[in-house]
């Protein structure tokens, strides 16, 4: 039996974020894309705040510095939602 193995992690080359959708175009030529309440954080952000946002890591992740947000490839492609904190 022959086993593809992928010797590369997946990076990030640009970001799109819509009211509804997290797109993440990959080096490689996937585009993944999440639902935004996975992020609680950008979920409550203004679309000025969704828009400013830097690729990090060299491509293993997104960060939006006015909501203190990261989120990465990995938990993108793996179904890694953000939990809102119960609040006590």
């Amino acid at each position: 039996m022959n086993t593809l193995v992928n010797l590369t992690d997946p990076k990030i080359r640009d970001v799109e974020v819509t009211e509804e959708i997290i797109t993440a175009f990959l080096a490689d030529g996937r585009t993944i894309s999440i639902p935004l309440v996975w992020s609680w954080r950008l979920s409550d952000a203004t679309p000025e705040q969704r828009a400013n946002f830097e690729i990090i890591g060299d491509g293993d992740g997104i960060h939006w510095p006015d909501v203190d947000e990261d989120i990465s490839i990995r938990g993108m492609l793996t179904g890694s939602p953000a939990r809102r904190p119960s609040s006590k």
